[in-house]
């Protein structure tokens, strides 16, 4: 059942990242139809997309999701310490070694600086990763990015553009807070409901993500145009070295494999949307929302072929607990 239960989730990650692929491509060759529609800017659409989203998000939540701060408190410091430390450090090192323009360079700090991305527990569970701990990094950096996002972007972006650190909480609050609290209400009072929302939300994120990547892409495109490749590069090897020192970390941190995962996997996929909302705020879609777009499509190809590696490479605790005899028997039953 759970290897079925892996594959779908394995078949969904890959189809999703398929479309963003394809909704790339579609609008750099026709940007029309996701610019503006009788006259409306579709750009307006990014911020309330990215709120049905997280509001989604605060629907599958819980107190339970903060388990593990108490029963892990450790690991989950090391998980948080290592994203919002890591990230920020590469986009800015990056943005300086490409000498991309100001606006395009701010928009790869912004990305790092984002919390950890959406589809973090997923993957963390095809990749058979520490997925209760993977839920409470995502959540405790998606609640902390309203106070850090725009302290390290004061930080490591202000030489680039002019970052207003009190617009930007605001911004970060309205977009991602409010909308989780009010999720996490819901799933409060109206509990049955909230699981058949549960099973329509992911759906509606991907949807959502698909349509933000596709309008910034369209917004971005002259730019695009120009260090489009060169920007796809910098951010392949963000993602990439956000994978591989996050791993070595939880490993130099003393952490199991499951945990070293979870590590990786959080570290290197970041909130694409969030940022790409951010750089909505910021009235600078069509520059610093550009890494963020790219990032998306990039990290779920990368991180749907991690997992998918990890998932036929089992934890070593999970493959001598599968050949014990008490799973011996509870298989042949």
């Amino acid at each position: 059942m759970k290897a079925e239960t892996n594959e779908r989730s394995s078949y969904r990650n890959l189809i999703y990242t398929a479309l963003i692929i394809v909704s790339v491509i579609v609008a750099l060759t026709f940007p029309g139809p996701f610019t503006e529609i009788n006259g409306f800017p579709l750009k307006k659409l990014i911020v309330p997309l990215l709120q049905i989203i997280m509001l989604g998000m605060g629907t599958t939540m819980s107190i339970k999701d903060f388990e593990s701060v108490i029963q892990q408190p450790r690991a989950v410091f090391i998980g948080v310490s290592c994203h919002f430390l890591i990230m920020p450090l590469l986009g800015f090192t990056l943005a300086n070694v490409f000498s991309f323009p100001p606006e395009i360079a701010a928009g790869v700090v912004l990305i790092g600086c984002s919390p950890s991305g959406l589809a973090s527990n997923v993957m963390c569970f095809i990749a058979k990763a520490n997925v209760p701990l993977s839920i409470t990094i995502t959540t405790l950096a998606t609640l902390l990015a309203p106070f850090l996002m725009p302290a390290l972007m004061k930080l490591l972006a202000g030489q680039f553009i002019q970052i207003s650190l009190w617009d930007m909480m605001i911004h970060i609050t309205e977009i991602v807070i409010v909308p989780v609290v009010v999720g996490l209400i819901l799933n409060r009072i109206f509990h049955k409901s909230a699981v058949m929302i549960n099973r329509v939300m992911p759906l509606l994120s991907m949807a959502g993500i698909v349509l933000i990547v596709a309008i910034i892409t369209a917004a971005g495109r002259d730019s695009l145009l120009t260090v489009g490749w060169t920007l796809a590069l910098c951010v392949l090897i963000h993602n990439l070295t956000g994978f591989t020192l996050g791993y070595w970390a939880a490993r130099l941190f003393g952490m199991d494999e499951q945990s070293c995962r979870t590590v990786a996997i959080e570290v290197g996929l970041q909130n694409g949307g969030l940022a790409s909302g951010i750089a909505v705020q910021m009235g600078k879609v069509a520059t610093v929302g550009l890494a963020p777009a790219l990032f998306g499509p990039i990290m779920n190809t990368t991180g749907s072929l991690l997992a998918t590696y990890w998932s036929q490479h089992p934890p070593k605790e999970i493959a001598i607990d599968n050949t014990s005899p008490q799973s011996m028997k509870a298989q042949d039953a």
